[in-house]
């Protein structure tokens, strides 16, 4: 459907149609800037999309590092700065800047440009602005954000250092004390929910539609026609959470879903007896670190130690998920673990003692591995550290993630499940979708799988509609931008 002069990351993500030709690059334009266009001339009337390309290493010249708004939505990434008015000009007449692009102080720092055709130029790569935010770049672009997070680090170390030789009813004294000091309302990814990220996909599906004069095909991001995901997780933390577990289950197993548990293999004993009660339940057996004392992740070196004990009890319990203890993570060590998925990555949690979020409540990959990110706030957060009574919050951004076609990914600890507030939270999210014909519960392998089968695999025309071809063939829907419900596809 589309001609692209280099690869279009957004595009590869929500798979839509095009191919990279050599022929679509507009040799006058200058070092740095793609060219896309509809692959039928005539549908487009000579519109393109040009846009500032950015990855490693390489910037837009004369570019600003940071976050920006555009139409509502926060980015974050590198925005080409200055007038583009005589680079423009060889690709239509009548360029002017259009949308503006505000700086944290809602000054005009740059704009979208549009011309009388309906080109569009963007002075931002799409595909940097999801890296920086899946990553989590974004808390260290530019210096402020750098000297920020350096001072975050520095604190999240210290914590570990001397949380050993705290009690526990200290630990939570601090934890609530420093999340009193917190105003989610003014942070960025916002809390309990943050839809930046997928409102600047809405934008791009509806700015390319323009540009090919036609609504735009991609693959749905669940299967069998279902319209949004609800994935259940549990990190068993100790001994008595491994006791507890059935505290949990019990309500999962009455109302027919299923869940994936992560065990500590060298803090307590992961018994054959356990696991095989996991498994024989229709359930998932993970890894949760090695000690859960939060070292894993702390450096290569430290990884590299471990990681020959974690892969070994992985094997020995055929466990192919991990998730490490206190959601740490490093972007540059998370696909040396060698896990077909990771489930480490909040969507947004300035609680957590590595705060930020990957702002996404979609899968997406890191390297190799499919990062399951967790789309909803944490028991122990809620219900310990801010001492919530009922579950509204659990529900209220359940139903906002359904209704954007996302991924609900829910982490409860058994550990904690006999605070009666939890219990009784617990119960009522598995009550409010527990009839749901429109969701899909697998479990986390199995998400992770068709995630990678979805990656796979692509759409072509076929007479007046779209059909998919790959490894997702036969479960695949197509989504069109303007049409209210998944049209149905045929597997080739």
């Amino acid at each position: 459907m589309f001609e692209s002069s280099h690869p279009f990351a957004f595009f590869d993500y929500v798979r839509v149609p095009y191919a990279v030709e050599e022929s679509a690059a507009a040799h006058d334009l200058p070092a740095g800037t793609g060219v896309l266009r509809g692959a039928d001339r005539a549908a487009t009337g000579g519109r393109v999309l040009l846009w500032s390309r950015s990855g490693p290493g390489r910037a837009p010249r004369a570019s600003r590092a940071g976050r920006f708004r555009l139409d509502g939505f926060t980015m974050a990434g590198h925005l080409r700065r200055g007038n583009p008015d005589a680079e423009l000009r060889s690709h239509g007449s009548g360029w002017h800047p259009a949308e503006p692009i505000l700086d944290g102080k809602g000054r005009r720092i740059a704009s979208v440009w549009r011309d009388e055709k309906g080109s569009v130029f963007l002075p931002f790569d799409p595909g940097e602005v999801m890296h920086v935010l899946w990553s989590e770049k974004y808390t260290s672009l530019g210096a402020r954000a750098a000297a920020t997070r350096l001072a975050r680090t520095a604190a999240v170390r210290g914590y570990y250092a001397v949380r050993p030789l705290l009690p526990r009813g200290t630990q939570l004294r601090m934890r609530r004390a420093f999340a009193r000091s917190q105003d989610p309302a003014e942070s960025f990814p916002a809390w309990p929910v943050e839809h930046s990220l997928h409102d600047m996909y809405d934008w791009l599906l509806a700015t390319v539609a323009g540009v090919a004069g036609e609504p735009v095909p991609w693959i749905a991001p669940w299967p069998d026609g279902k319209e949004w995901a609800m994935v259940l997780s549990h990190d068993v933390e100790t001994q008595a959470g491994v006791d507890d577990m059935e505290l949990l289950r019990a309500d999962e197993r009455s109302r027919g879903y299923r869940s994936g548990w992560n065990f500590v293999p060298e803090r307590y004993d992961v018994t054959d007896a356990v696991r095989s009660a996991v498994t024989g339940d229709g359930c998932e057996v993970g890894v949760h670190g090695l000690r859960h004392d939060g070292r894993d992740l702390a450096s290569r070196h430290l990884l590299e130690q471990r990681l020959p004990e974690i892969r070994r009890h992985a094997d020995a319990w055929g466990a192919v998920g991990f998730r490490s203890p206190a959601t740490q993570r490093a972007w540059e060590l998370m696909s040396m673990l060698g896990f077909d998925y990771d489930s480490s990555y909040t969507d947004t949690d300035p609680y957590e003692p590595q705060p930020g979020g990957c702002c996404s409540y979609l899968p997406f990959f890191v390297e190799d591995t499919v990062e399951l990110p967790i789309t909803l706030p944490q028991d122990h957060t809620l219900f310990e550290i801010l001492q919530h009574r009922t579950g509204r919050t659990w529900v209220d951004k359940a139903h906002e993630i359904r209704r954007r076609g996302g991924l609900v990914l829910v982490l409860s600890h058994p550990d904690y499940a006999r605070n009666p507030h939890a219990a009784a939270a617990w119960r009522e999210l598995l009550e409010e979708f527990e009839h749901d014909s429109t969701r899909w519960q697998p479990l986390p392998h199995e998400a992770a799988s068709w995630w990678r089968e979805r990656a796979a695999s692509d759409l072509r025309r076929e007479g007046d509609g779209w059909v998919v071809s790959g490894p997702a063939a036969e479960r695949a829907s197509v989504r069109v931008t303007g049409a209210p419900e998944p049209a149905p596809a045929q597997g080739r």
